[in-house]
């Protein structure tokens, strides 16, 4: 039974976790011999007692195994970095060695190329395209000629507008110059965007499509050649110039049309009775007969006199 636990007959006993741990620190200290030279360790000190200090973390080793171990741990790894990054931080900021800077070239321009552009369109794409040709005699020896496409924001010349970007071309000695195209998505297809120099005539070809605009979804379709303002299939007949064109006829009124009625409210007419009898008819108006004659006053008639006025009433003392 003693032998289903525990080690086999013959070998050593089964080691316990302080002989583990004993173990790892021997292999640990041997590999840091191997590694670290403790005669080149600022923080590495043997005190008068025989054991070893570390004298930034301030702890205390009975040998060098020990201290060796102690290197290795977090505490001693972390306050290095503490210890390093305080260092980095107090020392003076020292001059940094001078970058060789990239000058731009200087060189006399002698003016600007000739150009020639087309304007292309394909029926069956439905895409507007440019060709560039432009005459570089005077270029020099194993140069080549060099575009690029830049933004409205990227330049000072004129106002910036997104609907816009240049084309650039550049080549020594000639001055760059631009053009001002559309901003629309390029095709960049191979058969739809291509350049070519050529050496002999020193000339540089450049040709671009743009994508066709999706159609809008809102926009109604265009109406076909010769259809009349009002829809009609009929062909409108040509306006001689500087003419004004006739209004449209009116047209008449369908002939024994009853007249139109009055625009108002119509008379409110009574409801008829529940019964089904029809209402009386109403009373003829009563009138108060001829207007009446005046009277004149008798011939001894005479106004009264008016009555007297009250007494004034004042403060006391008051002389009326």
């Amino acid at each position: 039974m003693d032998r289903e636990w525990g080690s086999k007959p013959g070998s050593g006993g089964a080691a316990s976790a302080q002989n583990e741990a004993i173990d790892r620190r021997e292999r640990l200290r041997r590999l840091a011999l191997e590694t670290i030279d403790l005669a080149k360790d600022p923080y590495f000190m043997r005190n008068h007692l025989g054991s070893y200090e570390c004298k930034l973390c301030l702890t205390l080793h009975n040998n060098e195994g020990n201290y060796l171990a102690h290197t290795q741990g977090k505490r001693h790894q972390t306050n290095l970095a503490k210890r390093a990054a305080r260092e980095a931080k107090d020392a003076p900021a020292q001059p940094q060695p001078n970058k060789r800077k990239l000058a731009p070239r200087k060189s006399v321009k002698i003016g600007r190329p000739g150009y020639t552009v087309t304007k292309q369109y394909d029926p069956d794409t439905k895409q507007h395209s440019f060709l560039f040709e432009i005459g570089y005699p005077e270029i020099e020896d194993n140069a080549k000629p060099r575009h690029r496409f830049m933004s409205s924001y990227e330049q000072k010349v004129e106002t910036w507008d997104k609907r816009y970007q240049y084309l650039l071309f550049a080549a020594e000695p000639y001055e760059i110059i631009g053009f001002k195209v559309p901003s629309t998505e390029i095709d960049k297809s191979a058969d739809k965007f291509f350049s070519y120099w050529d050496p002999d005539k020193k000339e540089y070809l450049l040709q671009l499509y743009f994508k066709p605009r999706p159609p809008e979804a809102n926009k109604p379709p265009p109406a076909p050649p010769g259809t009349l303002p009002n829809g009609t299939g009929g062909p409108a007949p040509p306006r001689p110039p500087g003419q004004i064109p006739p209004p449209p006829p009116q047209v008449p009124p369908p002939p024994h049309a009853p007249p139109p009625a009055p625009m108002g409210i119509p008379p409110r007419i009574p409801p008829p009775p529940i019964g089904g009898a029809q209402p009386p008819p109403p009373p003829p108006p009563v009138s108060n007969g001829p207007p009446r004659p005046m009277i004149p006053p008798p011939p001894n008639f005479t106004h009264g006199a008016p009555p007297p006025r009250p007494p004034m009433q004042g403060f006391p003392g008051q002389q009326q």
